[in-house]
């Protein structure tokens, strides 16, 4: 691990130590008294992938950080050193007796592109669950084996001190087991704590995975979730030949609700029309937040068709509905969405059919708006 934050190596000792992703064993016991623990042998890569994310874990712990997505980039470019001046800036910070927090990690990142954060933070969080996997299976492996290792020494132990010949080889080698077996208990204690963590970093990471693919204000999946759950219904529905179709949908006149009934009534209404997308979402019906006022759905195994009407209907019920803002008692006036579909296997490839369904977003914007276009009808109205 980079030495750069001091404190961190106060948390290098214990079970990792005693596992070789750390710091050496206690000098006190030599290296032929160490209790053998057997196991598959592991490669130089799988070590590697251990001690990053033992080394992980300790930055956090040191810094007192909640495990989220921000926390994990900066603590897996610090102990990597994938960012130099990160690491230059978090050093100078430690040695001058200032915390390392989440809002302080905010104001030195870089900016980056959005599509950059979802790739870098998407591979960060596949790597660190890997490790998380192999370090969990390596150190049930070893506490099995100590475990096992323990109880022959106390069997040992009691033969030894039933011996009725006098002696000081005897009474000396009771003496070395006792101590042995001492350690050996230690060291489970040890990695009893290490599991511990290591499920606390795993439930963390599973929270941590669910906050990059939610959106905050109306708890739908994110444009991030919906990207890898298109390619898997994609590639599903291909292989089983089902139909598969998805849909643009945008909020009519959204900006004259924020400038006339301010943004906090503007997030109601978001809120509002994502309630009632996610009325139709079920196991062949997948509603996301694409951004903004935009939304974003799969029919899986539904014809165009019967997709089409499942949505137009509710378009013309959100539609039909007067709202009022509480707040102000003022009305909201009608409330709609324009919206466009696709056959997703009409066309190229699913990329194609997701441009395909914002045109026809955009043509029944152009055509009135508060209702739904078909991508095919549209390309067949072009060329007449």
């Amino acid at each position: 691990m980079t030495a750069h934050d001091p404190l961190l190596g106060r948390q290098r000792g214990g079970l990792l130590g005693w596992l070789g992703f750390g710091a050496s064993p206690p000098a006190d016991l030599a290296p032929d008294d160490q209790p053998e623990v057997s196991g598959p042998r592991r490669d130089r890569r799988q070590i590697a992938r251990e001690r990053h994310l033992s080394e992980i874990l300790a930055f956090l712990d040191v810094h007192q950080l909640e495990v989220t997505a921000h926390t994990l980039t900066a603590a897996h470019n610090y102990v990597t050193g994938a960012d130099p001046q990160m690491v230059r800036q978090i050093d100078r910070q430690v040695q001058s007796r200032k915390p390392v927090t989440s809002d302080w990690l905010d104001e030195i990142a870089g900016p980056a592109s959005d599509d950059d954060d979802v790739t870098v933070l998407t591979r960060l969080m596949d790597r660190l669950e890997t490790s998380i996997e192999e370090f969990a299976r390596t150190s049930t492996d070893a506490h099995k084996a100590t475990s096992e290792y323990q109880s022959a020494l106390e069997e040992h132990v009691g033969e030894l001190e039933q011996v009725n010949i006098a002696g000081e080889v005897i009474s000396e080698l009771a003496t070395i087991a006792k101590v042995m077996l001492k350690r050996t208990r230690d060291i489970e204690k040890q990695m009893l704590r290490s599991e511990a963590q290591t499920r606390v970093l795993r439930r963390r990471l599973d929270e941590a995975r669910r906050n990059a693919e939610e959106d905050m204000l109306t708890g739908l999946p994110n444009r991030r979730a919906f990207e890898a759950r298109f390619e898997e219904e994609y590639r599903s529905a291909r292989a089983s030949a089902e139909a598969l179709c998805v849909a643009f949908c945008d909020i009519d006149n959204f900006k004259r609700v924020n400038d006339s009934h301010g943004h906090d009534a503007g997030d109601r209404v978001l809120k509002l029309v994502a309630e009632a997308l996610a009325k139709i979402s079920d196991d062949r019906c997948h509603v996301a937040r694409h951004g903004g006022e935009e939304f974003v759905l799969l029919f899986r195994d539904m014809p165009l068709e019967q997709a089409y009407q499942r949505l137009d209907l509710l378009r013309a019920q959100l539609a039909e509905r007067r709202l009022i803002n509480r707040a102000t008692d003022e009305p909201f006036g009608q409330i709609s969405f324009s919206g466009g579909i696709a056959d997703v296997f009409a066309f190229s490839d699913r990329r194609a059919a997701l441009k395909a369904a914002d045109a026809a977003l955009y043509h029944a914007k152009q055509g009135g708006k508060n209702r739904i276009e078909i991508a095919q009808r549209i390309e067949l109205n072009d060329a007449a």
